[in-house]
């Protein structure tokens, strides 16, 4: 098949094209490489695949230039996107024509398309809000929820709250409704932290590696809030085989929204269970340095995957302390990409 990923050189977007074009698939990836340090994952891929692997440097919110990028693909990920909340709270418009406007782009380049393709979209558990109506307890460790041992299901109420919020979930619900409306096969992933190999995670976006990448090279780390907040962990690998399981199923899932996360049984708190894991992982102590709480954190994210176990017949199947110890032996193995 011939697949399309939108941010291909970003942590997720690379990953899948690897995983594709290992399988011989026909991949190109489009992304204006604005963040940092992606043109290395740029560079990976040509190195493990070189011209099978087709390249498209445009930005999704050039709405002209989607068209001719989208026609003749038969899937579509949207991947690419502004990732962070602190970014859409300084800079609110540019988060919007990112998110909201050019997942818009994509999806009229797909309507319009002789052949349409699936649709792919990624979107996040921030839709929920702060979930302030949901019961929360405190334990020593962490806080968890008082009454949904599951984690949040989709039939959670969205609650958009910062601009990211609002951007992010504009787009899943126009997602959604090209669905009905048009009859795009469009599914949606709710998705929770992901984690794993070429993650390059800064403070604002991919606080796992973030915190790994810290630790490894000696840089300072600082936990907002009282790192007590728990969130659904899921490795990089998971993810993408969650995606291949929708894809096989497509004809009867299309349409449908799903959170994507590692579940009640891969959940960390940020740093009160996480940190003591890293130190024993990586043989040391770590010092940190505590901030205040970041508007919209939820005390605790974890998502309900019920849904998409049954219906993708897909269930995570790396424990959260194998996949960080992997993330670990990739940083440390290149180090150099980081100092």
């Amino acid at each position: 098949m011939r697949h399309l990923i939108t941010g291909g050189a970003g942590f997720i977007g690379c990953n899948l094209a690897s995983v594709l074009l290992a399988r011989g698939e026909d991949v190109t990836i489009l992304d204006n490489l604005s963040r940092p340090l992606t043109p290395l994952n740029l560079a990976w891929l040509q190195e493990q695949y070189g011209a099978r692997l087709r390249f498209i440097h445009a930005d999704i919110r050039d709405a002209a230039a989607m068209h001719p990028a989208v026609a003749n693909h038969e899937v579509v990920y949207h991947l690419a996107g502004q990732v962070a909340v602190t970014t859409s709270v300084l800079d609110p418009r540019s988060d919007f024509e990112i998110n909201a406007l050019g997942t818009l782009n994509l999806l009229e380049a797909a309507r319009l398309a002789k052949n349409p393709p699936v649709f792919f979209y990624a979107s996040t558990n921030k839709v929920y809000g702060g979930m302030e109506e949901v019961a929360i307890v405190e334990t020593p460790q962490h806080y968890a929820y008082r009454d949904l041992p599951n984690g949040i299901a989709e039939t959670q109420q969205l609650n958009f709250h910062s601009p990211y919020g609002c951007s992010k979930g504009a787009a899943d619900q126009y997602v959604h409704d090209y669905a009905r409306i048009y009859g795009l096969k469009t599914v949606v992933f709710r998705q929770s932290c992901i984690y794993g190999q070429r993650q390059l995670g800064v403070e604002d976006q991919g606080w796992a590696a973030h915190f790994v990448i810290a630790a490894v090279t000696g840089r300072p780390i600082k936990i907002y809030g009282d790192g007590k907040q728990v969130r659904d962990m899921l490795h990089i690998d998971d993810l993408i085989a969650a995606y291949c399981a929708t894809l096989d199923r497509i004809e009867s899932v299309h349409g449908r929204i799903y959170n994507i996360g590692g579940g009640p049984q891969n959940t960390l708190a940020i740093w009160a269970e996480f940190g003591p894991l890293l130190e024993r992982l990586l043989g040391r102590s770590i010092t940190v340095q505590y901030e205040d709480w970041r508007p919209g954190d939820q005390p605790v994210y974890i998502s309900d995957i019920s849904k998409a176990a049954h219906e993708l017949q897909w269930q995570p199947k790396i424990a959260v302390s194998d996949g960080v110890e992997r993330l670990i032996a990739w940083v440390q193995s290149n180090r150099h990409i980081f100092e």
